[in-house]
Formats: structure tokens, C-alpha cells, sequence
């Protein structure tokens, strides 16, 4: 027999109690008329008492859980009122849910604890390199190598150098924070995308031809270009600074570093890739992460701080856009990325 309510329990009770007084009654020889007045008051007494008995247990026995569910002290008559229109299996599946809601926040709160711990370890890790370095460059010109004109020079530069690092550290940290906060509000405008990347690129000319890589920016030849987007211009374009920044740092010598766009309806995808190293597979999934590097010596020697991409992701995401990667080793990586598109004719 499945009883699924408080109700249906009190009223079996109390139809086996009249049916046992009837039987008595009955068999003791009575009147029908005395029998079935009887049971029915016997049914309608126990029907009551069981219900009030059955409803006060019941209370009496969720109380803890309901405290603990709500974080303070439940009175009897909060879950009487709870009971009065709810199936006691109802309420446990409003527990079940709460329960597994409870479970999901725990393991969100684990996740982000394990998170919280390797990002300290990491912003230690990358701040105390350089921090060391200027230590010891210091400490030597203090024990005598300031009078040393050999080497005064040399680790002043190279102090120098440390400190410059340092300060790039803290300086994409704080963009980092401020992004994820919100400080940094998206002023966006009309802008031709194609202009500003060929902007950006000239600027980076010298640093590429440090290791003679041509940097080509597609359609730059006839501006304005057709490709006109609304977006934050200044943070669009540290997006460019850090894609190729990052293409001129893995791309091979006498390489090429291109950008590219193309018309998507109502976006502009624009992809920036290069001929160089490449990414691993294993790789791919955490290469947006705080700090994390397919090749860390390298990027420490060249001056990276593991958070260009970080920076990036954030500026794309801010735009309600997305950012995807594609590579393969030793034949070279493409970051795509799209933007809201201007048509030409409400270009103001």
C-alpha cells in the first residue's frame, strides 16, 4: 500500500479503528443503527488525532533539517504551516535539490580555492625572479662592483631590465583585476579596424625586424577598407599589441606574421597567425589561463609576462564576442577573433 500523504495516513488509521469498533459492536449483538453512529464518530475522532499526532512528528522530525537548510532556528510552527498544502514527498524533493544546489557550491568553492592557491603561487613565482635579480645586481655593486666600471654599467641594465619586468607584471595584473571588475568600462565607437591594425603594426616594425619578420596586414593598402567595427578602439588595439607581440615572440626568424579580415554578415572576423613554433595540443585548452606558457624559459627570457592572452580574452569577452585559437607544431598559430560590424552607410 503507498501512502503518499499525512491525510491519507490519519484516515486509513481511522477507518481500521472504526472498522474494528463496528466489528465489535456487531458481534456484541448491537443496533446497525447504534453500530454505524459509533463507528462514525470513532472514525471522525481518530481521523482528527491521528492527523495532529502524525503532523507534530513529522515537524517534530524535519525541524534540524529545516534549520540547517535555512541557517537558523526553525519554530515548530513554521513547518506546521510548511505542511499544511505539501505532500511529505514534495519536501523531499525539495531537499534532495537543495542538497545537490549545496554539493555543486561546495565543489564551486573547492574549484576556486585550488584557483585561488595557484594564482598566489604563480604571482609569487613571476615576481620573485625579478625581484632576486635586482637583489643580486644590487647587492653586488654595494660589495664593491660600483668602483668596477667593467661591470657597474652592466648590471645597472640589467637591474634595469628586472625592474621594467617587474613593472610590466604589475601593470597587466592590475589591468586583469580591473577588467574583471568592471572599473574598466568598454567606451565604444566607429572605427575602421583595418587602419588601426596597420597603425599598430607599424609601430611594431622594429621589434619584428629584430628577428626579420615581415608583419602584413591584409586590405591596408586602400583606407578607410570596408571594415568598419563598433568597439573600444584603445583596448582593440592592446588586443593587436599583444597577438602580435606574442606572434613576433613564436614565430620563426625571416617569418610572417598576418592579419586578415573577413565580412561575417554582422560581424568582422579578424585572425592574426604566424609560421612559428606552434602550439601542442595538450596545450591549447589552457593557453588563456593567468601565467601559463607553452615555453616558459623562452617567454621569461624575452620579457613576457604570461597574461597577454589573459588581458586579451578578457577585452574580447568584454565585447560579448569570443576568442578561438588554432595551431599545429612547427607550422604555425592563428587567433581569431570577430567584433560587431559598422555598415558603410551608418558609418558616421
Amino acid at each position: 500500500m503507498n501512502i503518499k500523504t499525512k491525510e491519507a495516513a490519519s484516515l486509513l488509521i481511522a477507518a481500521l479503528a472504526a472498522a474494528a469498533v463496528a466489528g465489535a459492536m456487531a458481534w456484541s449483538g448491537r443496533e446497525w443503527v447504534a453500530v454505524l453512529c459509533t463507528s462514525a464518530g470513532v472514525f471522525a475522532v481518530i481521523a482528527l488525532a491521528a492527523l495532529f499526532i502524525i503532523r507534530k512528528y513529522v515537524a517534530y522530525k524535519l525541524k534540524p533539517i529545516y534549520s540547517i537548510v535555512l541557517s537558523r532556528n526553525v519554530h515548530t510552527g513554521e513547518i506546521l504551516s510548511e505542511l499544511k498544502d505539501k505532500h511529505v514527498e514534495n519536501m523531499s524533493g525539495e531537499l534532495a535539490a537543495w542538497a545537490e544546489t549545496n554539493d555543486k557550491e561546495i565543489a564551486r568553492l573547492k574549484e576556486t580555492e585550488m584557483f585561488r592557491k595557484q594564482y598566489l603561487g604563480n604571482v609569487a613565482h613571476e615576481l620573485k625572479t625579478p625581484i632576486f635579480n635586482i637583489q643580486g645586481y644590487i647587492s653586488t655593486l654595494l660589495d664593491g662592483g660600483l668602483e668596477d666600471e667593467l661591470i657597474n654599467r652592466k648590471y645597472l641594465e640589467r637591474a634595469e631590465k628586472s625592474i621594467d619586468r617587474l613593472i610590466n607584471i604589475v601593470s597587466d595584473l592590475d589591468t586583469i583585476s580591473k577588467l574583471e571588475s568592471g572599473m574598466l568600462g568598454m567606451r565604444r565607437e566607429q572605427f575602421d579596424i583595418v587602419a588601426l591594425t596597420k597603425e599598430i603594426a607599424d609601430q611594431m616594425e622594429i621589434e619584428a625586424s629584430r628577428r626579420n619578420i615581415t608583419i602584413m596586414v591584409k586590405g591596408s593598402d586602400n583606407l578607410p577598407s570596408p571594415f568598419w567595427v563598433l568597439a573600444d578602439k584603445h583596448y582593440i588595439g592592446q588586443v593587436f599589441v599583444n597577438l602580435i607581440n606574442n606572434s613576433i615572440r613564436y614565430g620563426h626568424e625571416n617569418g610572417v606574421t598576418r592579419i586578415k579580415f573577413r565580412d561575417m554578415l554582422d560581424r568582422i572576423l579578424i585572425e592574426v597567425s604566424d609560421n612559428g613554433v606552434g602550439i601542442a595540443r595538450e596545450d591549447m585548452p589552457r593557453i588563456f589561463e593567468r601565467f601559463y606558457r607553452t615555453d616558459k624559459s623562452r617567454s621569461r627570457e624575452q620579457g613576457g609576462t604570461g597574461l597577454g592572452l589573459a588581458i586579451v580574452k578578457h577585452i574580447i569577452e568584454g565585447h560579448g564576442e569570443k576568442i578561438s585559437v588554432r595551431s599545429e607544431l612547427g607550422v604555425g598559430t592563428t587567433f581569431s577573433f570577430t567584433l560587431p560590424k559598422v555598415a558603410l552607410r551608418d558609418v558616421k
